[in-house]
């Protein structure tokens, strides 16, 4: 009998000790997670609430210390409407007094209120957005008949331009807001809140969040932490800003990853806009990201890929030499270097350090077609990359259906297909990183409300060709900036640099190539073999150069010293 008094006592116990924890959790989110919406939520309940009140997750920079820094989040303020049947129905305001009176607080725009007033027939006209709390309360001070406040929140970008591409904007879709461009879309089951968060049951509510607790979903609520370094994304920003202001190209481009993990630590457009003023575009074409979203021919950046393929399968070595004659003839094209000329017997080396479009021809003969096919179906420069951005594209490599020598002669040296730069820069991170195929993303980590996160992207280590053979094309990319690019120039003598440039020739509409457009493109990575960082440029159509070396190479050395003392780089040489 005492033992089940004993039991009931102890139940008993369990239930006021669970029903206090619950209470204790109850306040926790009420006071702590939910402080600011509740307190909002007081703060609207004289006026009607909008739909644009709507909540939303936060995304944040990550500087090289592991600090956060905010890349878009949420304001509030006020919105000022009128009643124009109120107005003219009150004896004791004109539309006349009340423009006067708000208009010594908040500078309103006179054609849009005097055309909002004189619609009597209309019930509601927002005149004014995004009035402080002070600007609200003195107007609300005023007691104006036919004046109407609400509270609306909006999505705020503090760096306005920076990173613009890559963090999209929110806007209207129909009636509803959502993320239309950039990580802002990809990633809008993650960022937006429930509208009805606050009438959510408590069990209800208190459950959800112990599931997020448990196993947070990747649609749940969250914040996004991008591996954008603010500092650095300004300075490849400026390097396109520079190299448009000397080159008045049409599009330009800009990466910087972390060849080993995949990491984007930055990512910029040019043209370029500023997310808080995305209505004021008139050409919805400034939104679209070039990197991710755009195929073209990248060149000559390509022949480190078709080099290292022969290197692989052990058809070549950086001593095989070849006669060449300045040009080859397939399918019946001749196919030339790009100043025609002949250099006789030459090394592989020689191929790279003077970008012999001949020399990468007679590596895919060496190797034979179908091999090299395959070298680039393992690149997978034909395939979405799956970087955390929407829209992305896959390349077109027609030319492999078409199995013609001309094609694939092209190919391997970056015309007759075309990829995506970011697809490119996956390629080319495998050189720099021991021959593994990487993912690339902008996001490191999604971080939940109750305190929780989790990595929000998957390590892809596919190996595409033997570190051996990274390691080698290495050693030559090398040499070609110590001994060849702009004379050997640029050399540092206490870092090791691999690189290489590409100029491809702009395919004409009616069939053929443009002899005055050109496309330059640029990648190179550092320290040459231990990399940190890969940097890749590219330039649609710049005016007055010829060749990519005369327009990146210099805009690339800057980028690239930079980050050698932006992240104290030590000497490897």
């Amino acid at each position: 009998m005492r033992a089940t008094f004993v039991i009931r006592i102890r139940i008993i116990f369990a239930a006021f000790l669970l029903l206090a924890t619950l209470f204790i959790i109850r306040l926790y989110f009420v006071q702590i997670v939910h402080s600011e919406e509740y307190t909002e939520e007081a703060q609207a309940q004289y006026v009607a609430s909008t739909a644009t009140t709507d909540e939303r997750g936060d995304i944040f920079f990550k500087d090289k210390d592991g600090r956060l820094v905010t890349a878009a989040t949420q304001q509030s303020g006020w919105r000022l409407a009128i009643l124009p049947n109120e107005i003219y129905a009150s004896e004791e305001v004109t539309p006349d007094s009340i423009f006067a009176s708000i208009s010594s607080i908040y500078p309103l725009d006179e054609e849009r209120f005097y055309s909002s007033a004189h619609k009597t027939n209309d019930p509601y006209e927002d005149v004014a957005f995004r009035l402080t709390d002070e600007e609200a309360d003195s107007i609300r001070a005023l007691n104006l008949d036919g004046v109407f406040l609400s509270r609306e929140k909006w999505r705020y970008y503090p760096a306005g331009e920076r990173a613009a591409h890559a963090l999209g904007f929110v806007g209207f879709q129909g009636n509803e807001k959502v993320g239309r461009y950039g990580l802002e879309r990809y990633f809008e089951d993650t960022l937006v809140r429930d509208k009805n968060v606050l009438d959510t049951n408590f069990f209800a509510e208190l459950f959800s969040n112990v599931r997020a607790f448990v196993s947070p979903d990747p649609e749940d609520e969250g914040e996004l932490i991008t591996s954008i370094e603010p500092t650095v994304q300004k300075r490849l920003e400026d390097t396109l800003v520079e190299i448009e202001g000397e080159w008045n190209t049409k599009r330009l481009g800009g990466i910087v990853i972390d060849p080993q993990t995949g990491e984007i630590i930055a990512m910029a457009a040019s043209p370029t806009f500023n997310p808080n003023e995305f209505n004021t575009e008139e050409d919805a074409s400034v939104f679209v990201n070039p990197l991710v979203e755009g195929v073209y021919e990248l060149g000559s950046i390509m022949k480190p890929l078709t080099m290292s393929a022969g290197l692989d399968t052990d058809a070549v070595t950086a001593d095989t030499t070849y006669y060449d004659a300045g040009f080859v003839e397939k399918s019946g094209v001749r196919i030339s270097n790009y100043d025609g000329e002949g250099r006789g017997h030459v090394s592989m080396q020689e191929v790279l350090n003077q970008s012999l479009n001949t020399g990468v021809s007679f590596v895919v003969d060496e190797m034979g077609q179908e091999e090299f096919a395959e070298y680039v179906k393992a690149f997978e420069l034909g395939e979405e990359t799956g970087i955390d951005l929407p829209n992305e594209v896959k390349g077109i490599l027609g030319g492999f259906e078409s199995k013609s020598d001309v094609d694939y002669a092209s190919a391997s040296f970056g015309q007759g297909i075309a990829v995506t730069p970011i697809a490119m820069v996956r390629a080319l991170s495998s050189l720099a990183n021991g021959g593994h195929l990487i993912q690339p993303h902008l996001v490191e980590e999604i971080r939940y409300a109750p305190g929780f996160s989790k990595k929000a992207w998957s390590e892809v280590e596919d190996q595409v060709i033997q570190a051996e053979t990274a390691e080698e094309i290495t050693r030559m990319l090398v040499e070609v900036v110590d001994s060849s690019l702009l004379g050997g120039a640029v050399k540092q003598d206490r870092y090791s640099i691999a690189a290489k440039t590409g100029t491809a020739q702009i395919a004409s509409p009616h069939g053929g190539y443009y002899d005055d457009r050109f496309l330059h493109s640029f990648f190179g990575y550092f320290p040459a073999h231990d990399a940190r960082f890969l940097v890749f440029l590219f330039a649609l159509e710049p005016q007055g150069a010829r060749y990519a070396s005369q327009t990146l190479t210099e805009p690339f050395m800057d980028v690239t010293k930079f980050l050698i003392n932006y992240y104290d780089i030590p000497p490897d040489r």
